[in-house]
């Protein structure tokens, strides 16, 4: 009898010690899911505040804009990339 319970007293804390140690990963993924948001965020406003500053005219923002909701941040920092040449070689 006291067998029986000390072994169900052990699958007990065994399993508590389980959910304990999956509650521990799962906060861990947590905050390093938390981490990669806001360095993704940081990024975003970088780029929002680049195609301010590169774009000359309100179709270029919105191009760029477009491309970055559309394609993603490589394109959209492609397109700015572009921009950026024109603007050099108009200016020569």
């Amino acid at each position: 009898m006291t067998f029986t319970l000390d072994n169900r007293s052990q699958n007990k804390e065994s399993s508590l010690t389980q959910a304990l140690r999956q509650i521990q990963e799962l906060n861990s993924k947590i905050q390093e899911l938390q981490q990669h948001h806001q360095d993704y965020v940081r990024s975003q406003q970088n780029l929002i505040s680049a195609i301010a500053e590169i774009c000359v005219s309100p179709m270029q923002e919105i191009e760029a804009l477009r491309i970055l909701i559309y394609r993603g941040e490589a394109a959209c920092r492609q397109y700015l990339r572009s921009v950026l040449v024109k603007q050099k070689k108009t200016s020569k």
